[in-house]
């Protein structure tokens, strides 16, 4: 498919859990509703307002991209980080957008790809209200309307979760359609620095949960050389042995690796 730019199993979960879970006692906090945010006007998004560091990984510099996320953001961010660590068990002190990559990291080295998948999944079901995904699919069935709606709902409302993004068309069943989201630089990515980590606990929980709480199929199509991404609404992702995702090396640089011996095995 060619992209162009426009204008613009419980019963498996609990028995893994059982046998896994270290249990932390933290202090109760404010409950979240829900991990939507209103677009913010801080974030990395062109020359004017990006904000870069250099960090040095085994001897060699490496430009980051620093984002200013606003106390919505960092409301949304901590919310979905402490449904990733409730699910796992796995407790960190650490805040932000740092504190929910810690704990994808966590899950990262103490649980195998195929439990991976299942916890983030599992995670991101307790993380979102499920009445709303009902009503959402019920007012929005597959259609080109469903489609196209999600791709805008996903460049405006989750760029403090995956960085900036934009609409872009792409052929769909003999027409064409704005469904696809183009994610220029992925922040879960850029931090993680892991294809094994972007392909368990970002690619497929996130084409899971999206299929079984919306009813429409989405595939996601990492570029690991740039870090880009696309999110292709309407397509099934392809099976495993196919995608071409499963069969990227980690990087050379991988902070997993390099620091705590993790196989990056997608």
């Amino acid at each position: 498919m060619e992209a162009k730019l426009l204008p613009q199993n419980s019963g498996g979960i609990t028995a893994l859990l059982a046998r896994r879970r270290r249990p932390v006692h933290k202090p109760g906090c404010f409950r979240v509703a829900a991990v939507l945010t209103r677009p913010t006007e801080n974030v990395v998004t062109d020359k004017r307002n990006t904000v870069k560091e250099v960090e040095t990984i085994a001897g060699v510099a490496q430009i980051k991209t620093i984002y200013n996320d606003s106390w919505v953001d960092r409301m949304a961010i901590n919310h979905l980080s402490q449904s990733v660590q409730a699910t796992t068990g796995i407790r960190n002190d650490k805040d932000g957008y740092e504190g929910m990559v810690e704990a994808a990291k966590a899950v990262s080295r103490n649980f195998n790809p195929i439990e991976q998948r299942e916890l983030v999944t599992a995670a991101l079901e307790k993380a979102f209200p499920r009445p709303i995904l009902t009503m959402i699919r019920t007012m929005l069935p597959e259609s080109k309307l469903a489609r196209e709606f999600f791709a805008v709902f996903t460049t405006i409302f989750f760029v403090w979760l995956i960085g900036p993004c934009e609409v872009r068309e792409s052929e769909l069943n003999g027409r064409t359609e704005k469904n696809v989201v183009h994610i220029k630089k992925c922040r879960f990515l850029e931090e993680s620095n892991c294809v094994g980590m972007c392909t368990n606990l970002c690619k497929v929980p996130s084409q899971t949960f999206i299929k079984d709480s919306l009813g429409v199929p989405v595939t996601m199509v990492p570029n690991f050389d740039d870090m880009s991404c696309e999110m292709i609404f309407g397509q099934e992702p392809p099976a495993s042995y196919d995608d071409p995702a499963f069969k990227q090396p980690c990087y050379k640089l991988c902070k997993e690796t390099r620091k705590h011996g993790v196989k990056c095995s997608s």
